[in-house]
């Protein structure tokens, strides 16, 4: 695969996570099951701490927002303001927790959970975040040459700062100058890559976005950003089509910077 020439307006670099920094084998093979393993564990040794409960909090909110919605699933009260059977409102709780990621789910309220549960097992060594072996180079080198490199993910901020920093290359936080997550939109919605420009201040024509899915692809350039499509083991299959409209690379090493030969 040929290298991809940086056009020479880009400042930033706007790097999506799954299956572009870190292979999808590591999310849908460790942090997923961890979560599911350990849910109720978790909710129970943690669920009188105010921590815990503003995460309960939020499936609440949401939980009510589906039923808005009108989305199948189990919906729960999800209620510890009154007193009720502890069991059985975490047993909700998990019941609801599993149901969203069985159904890929990308709230807010899940991630957030999500993250505090990872945040303990990184911090004791069960888990360490994987990157792929082109990754670290590849970043500094852009830094050294004056781009700046943010995270774009639908895991949470905190979630994202855990793998980069308990990685298995050691702390990695330094090589990003800042994260987004969720609370900037959904990454399919053009309007999210318009909110990141804002907060970064800059043109959406001043940012590269690097992605394995050709649905966030799509709603980058719809908002005016340059898009890079990254090909790894075990991403989803690109069309024809897709091929052949989009830059494509299988290395962040393909990415070359003008004037930095």
């Amino acid at each position: 695969m040929a290298t991809v020439a940086i056009p020479a307006n880009i400042s930033v670099l706007l790097l999506d996570i799954e299956g572009t920094t870190t292979p999808i084998t590591f999310v849908k093979d460790i942090l997923f099951p961890y979560i599911k393993e350990h849910l109720e564990d978790y909710l129970s040794a943690h669920w009188e701490e105010d921590e815990c409960k503003q995460d309960v909090y939020l499936l609440k909110k949401q939980a009510e927002e589906d039923t808005k919605q009108h989305r199948a699933g189990p919906v729960h009260v999800l209620d510890q303001t009154v007193h009720t059977d502890e069991e059985k409102a975490i047993r909700e709780v998990v019941d609801n927790v599993l149901w969203q990621m069985a159904s890929d789910r990308k709230t807010t309220a899940l991630k957030q959970l999500q993250g505090h549960m990872w945040r303990a097992a990184y911090a004791s060594g069960k888990i360490k975040g994987e990157v792929y072996q082109d990754v670290v180079p590849a970043i500094r080198r852009w830094r050294r040459l004056g781009l700046k490199v943010y995270i774009y993910s639908s895991g949470s901020v905190e979630a994202q700062k855990l793998l980069f920093r308990y990685s298995v290359e050691g702390d990695l936080l330094n090589l990003f100058d800042g994260h987004f997550d969720t609370n900037m939109g959904l990454k399919v919605e053009s309007k999210s890559y318009q909110k990141i420009a804002d907060r970064l201040g800059c043109a959406p024509e001043d940012i590269m976005f690097l992605t394995d899915i050709t649905r966030e692809a799509r709603a980058a350039e719809e908002a005016g950003v340059n898009v890079t499509v990254v090909v790894r083991p075990g991403n989803m299959e690109l069309t024809e089509e897709e091929k052949s409209h989009y830059s494509l690379i299988t290395s962040f090493s393909q990415l070359e910077v003008p004037g930095s030969a």
